[in-house]
């Protein structure tokens, strides 16, 4: 078994006195895709949240690669977020997260936050195109003008344009039509994560059974299956 990419130990975290996630444990090895799988204000998105340091509080211990990113905190939500994306997080959050009068382009360039992800921006941009080939004929053109399925590529190209060791992926289905969501899922499917993992959050488990390594149901907070 490869070394985990992502170990949380008794993690509880949420937003002021409202307590999302009890005290979970989950392990993610190098490349492996997960599906975590469960109705929206089931704690998705703050499980998350909560690797990226962005919910009000937490508790319990998250490493990342073998470092430890996550520990016990309370408020200062995002503080550290820019040096967990430094570790190895790459992090793309419900919806399309678009900046409307950016061009496709600067949506990618935007991406590449890292020294060394800057370094190869060409190259891993142009690996990307060749998974979103829709976004290649629309790289001049403002995000805003873009259909639904169109923007969701770019947002989550952008979020790709990092070589991370774990890339979060929220309901990347979210408002979209099914033919595009299965087109969306089959680019994922083909990113060449190297030596990362991905773990996608998703209502939709048709989209994802059988195409990744395994799945994690997440219900109340808790989750359900083989952590």
């Amino acid at each position: 078994m490869n070394q985990p990419v992502l170990q949380v130990r008794g993690l509880s975290a949420g937003y002021g006195a409202l307590t999302v996630l009890h005290d979970l444990d989950v392990t993610v090895h190098a490349g492996e895709r997960v599906a975590l799988i469960g109705l929206n204000g089931h704690g998705k998105s703050t499980l998350f949240r909560a690797i990226s340091g962005l919910t009000d509080w937490q508790r319990g211990s998250i490493e990342l690669a073998g470092r430890e990113v996550g520990g016990s905190r309370s408020g200062a939500a995002g503080r550290h977020t820019h040096r967990i994306v430094r570790a190895g997080l790459a992090h793309m959050p419900q919806g399309d997260a678009i900046f409307p009068g950016l061009t496709v382009a600067q949506h990618l360039d935007c991406g590449a936050f890292t020294h060394a992800a800057w370094r190869q921006r060409r190259e891993r941009r142009e690996a990307l195109l060749a998974v979103f080939e829709p976004l290649r004929k629309l790289l001049a053109s403002p995000v805003g003008t873009l259909s639904g399925g169109e923007r969701r590529m770019v947002s989550l190209a952008r979020g790709l344009m990092t070589p991370a060791k774990l890339y979060l992926v929220d309901e990347p289905s979210l408002g979209l039509a099914p033919k595009i969501s299965r087109a969306v899922v089959d680019a994922l499917m083909q990113i060449d994560m190297g030596q990362g993992a991905m773990v996608i959050a998703e209502q939709n488990l048709a989209l994802l059974s059988g195409r990744v390594s395994r799945t994690l149901g997440m219900h109340a907070g808790q989750l359900k299956g083989s952590a």
